[in-house]
């Protein structure tokens, strides 16, 4: 295949690889009833006057599978955490003990569990929609190369090529799902 063709399947190849890190970082944040620290990435706090990422002004840990505490490095900071926190909307209940905020993970219920798969796969079909639109893209460089001159083998080939890396990574969109699934249906 022409250098031309090559080029835009690694662009393509490169904007799915990104289109699954989004997916595997959105995952992340679809929590299964287990304490994580990372379900606290989204917030942010108001640090004297501007947004702060919760990261930056405490340590957040997990105590057990079902306590995060989040450790301000001022203690004048406890009430705005708390109150980022919930005005973050991840559902948690951050409860202030005047030295660490504490926040208890409840146990999912089982109608919560298939409201986080639904989310889940709603997650992976937006990577899909993302995936379909770069194949899209390269198809279409692929036939202005042919209207340039590349031959139609070279098209063919090109656009065969595009479609064998879009079935890959939509099977890699697929796994991650179904470990996800896996991991928020088990109790």
């Amino acid at each position: 295949m022409t250098e031309e063709v090559n080029m835009a399947l690694e662009e393509a190849k490169e904007q799915m690889s990104q289109a699954i890190s989004h997916l595997a970082v959105e995952l992340q944040k679809i929590r299964a009833g287990k304490a994580n620290p990372s379900m606290l990435d989204s917030v942010t706090v108001d640090y004297y006057g501007s947004p702060t990422a919760l990261s930056q002004v405490a340590n957040v840990n997990t105590l057990d599978a079902r306590t995060i505490t989040v450790q301000p490095w001022e203690k004048s900071m406890l009430d705005e955490i708390a109150k980022g926190i919930i005005n973050s909307n991840l559902g948690l209940n951050p409860q202030n003990n005047g030295e660490v905020v504490i926040i208890n993970i409840p146990v999912l219920t089982e109608e919560r569990r298939k409201d986080l798969v639904k989310k889940a796969k709603a997650e992976g079909e937006n990577a899909k929609v993302s995936i379909r639109n770069q194949r899209k893209e390269a198809n279409d460089y692929i036939k202005s190369l042919k209207d340039d001159g590349l031959s139609e083998d070279f098209a063919k080939r090109g656009e065969d090529e595009v479609q064998k890396i879009v079935d890959t990574y939509s099977k890699k969109i697929d796994d991650l799902i179904l470990l996800k699934e896996k991991d928020i249906m088990t109790v």
